[in-house]
């Protein structure tokens, strides 16, 4: 009895000691990733605090879609690891939008360089079973540069149980020679443009690692929105914007959401010119 009497004592003092424990296992199963889609895009543009432009800019951006499974309204914690330990990592936007999806409100964000991730309360409540939707961009110097010959190596390890999963590869503007490890699927559609290599999986599970590489050649040292501002005088092709889903989708993941669309839509224009 005396030995029981201990054990529980001990327990309570641990509970006392970090009272969130049983709430956070109790709760951790409240809101779940549905979607997680990745927008990995070199050379598109620099941090708008970037003074020295001496190497090739890599964009990536997060765009993700949770769900409130209880049945109360949240308005929770969210934490996500990012690879801050890469060359010259720096945050570029974050952003979660209204329960309509009407509007996006750019958010304030806490930074912990020990855990290797970044956090915010969301900006509303979320309702039981709605989505919770949030964008987060940054930027990183890891483009390998071999002469003009530029490999971006990317590798994505799952931090958590995630619905669907899909990462996609953006040529820059003026990029011969490309090439993609793993080859993607070869057949196309609808939604499909030449110069986004795009990778789906469903159901990936927490520690699960997805790695690829993309090579290329480019001669050019201006990104896509250099390329674009020099190239105001030629106006952007509407039918363009409308027959190319996958430009939405980018300005959708980007807080340079306007710019990089607008330089896929020239990127996708330059394309078909030159064809």
């Amino acid at each position: 009895m005396k030995k029981l009497l201990l054990n529980i004592n001990i327990l309570l003092f641990l509970l006392l000691l970090n009272p969130l424990v049983t709430a956070a296992e109790e709760n951790r199963n409240i809101l779940t990733l549905e979607e997680l889609s990745i927008k990995v895009m070199p050379e598109y543009a620099y941090h708008p605090n970037d003074v020295k432009k001496d190497h090739p800019p890599l964009l990536i951006g997060y765009q993700g879609t949770m769900r409130n499974l209880s049945d109360q309204p949240q308005k929770g914690h969210i934490e996500l690891p990012l690879p801050m330990e890469e060359q010259n990592f720096r945050i570029g936007y974050v952003a979660d939008y209204s329960s309509d999806l009407s509007k996006v409100y750019e958010i304030e964000y806490i930074i912990n360089q020990e855990k290797g991730t970044i956090s915010w309360t969301t900006s509303e409540e979320i309702q039981p079973n709605d989505v919770y939707k949030f964008v987060v961009e940054f930027y990183t110097d890891t483009i390998m540069v071999e002469k003009e010959k530029k490999i971006v190596s990317y590798q994505f390890k799952s931090f958590t149980n995630i619905g669907l999963f899909n990462v996609s590869f953006i040529e820059p503007l003026k990029a011969q020679n490309v090439k993609m490890d793993p080859e993607t699927e070869k057949k196309k559609t609808h939604a499909d443009e030449d110069g986004v290599h795009s990778y789906f999986f469903k159901g990936l599970k927490a520690g699960e690692e997805k790695s690829f590489t993309l090579s290329y050649e480019r001669n050019e040292t201006s990104t896509a929105i250099e390329m674009m501002e020099t190239q105001k005088q030629q106006p952007i092709d509407s039918a363009a914007n409308e027959k190319s889903p996958a430009i939405l989708s980018i300005a959708a993941v980007s807080g340079a959401g306007l710019l990089a669309g607008s330089a896929f839509i020239y990127f996708v224009k330059s394309r078909r010119r030159k064809n």
